[in-house]
């Protein structure tokens, strides 16, 4: 007698498929509690909303390298920047990259944000 095992590769497949579904949200809830516990319980912003605080902006897209202190790292420091570069070459850095920074980190309003902040560092 043959059976038929057909039915039983589906549901194996359907059941990896959901396995790796779940494996991936799971990740990233895993990735906004440990930013939250790093923000000290602030709201995290999900991706497509515009932050609004320019320090928190700075804190979760460009502190990586330059700093949580604006004093420099992987990328440079930024404590001065305000009386070496003017606002709009500090937007166009921030919206178009310079040396190994990438451009585009960061939304138009976010750039907006940072640019203003970061022109007041003199």
């Amino acid at each position: 007698m043959k059976k038929n095992v057909l039915p039983f590769g589906i549901i194996a497949i359907v059941g990896i498929f959901v396995a790796i579904i779940v494996f991936y949200v799971g990740v990233h809830q895993r990735d906004d509690i440990r930013l939250a516990e790093e923000n000290g319980g602030e709201e995290v912003v999900e991706e497509g909303e515009v932050e609004t605080d320019p320090e928190a902006v700075f804190a979760n897209s460009c502190a990586g390298c330059h700093g949580q202190d604006l004093s420099g790292g992987a990328g440079p420091n930024l404590t001065k920047v305000g009386s070496e570069l003017s606002a709009d070459e500090i937007n166009n850095i921030i919206m178009n990259g310079q040396g190994t920074m990438p451009g585009g980190l960061v939304s138009k309003e976010e750039a907006d944000l940072l640019t203003e902040w970061l022109s007041e560092m003199k």
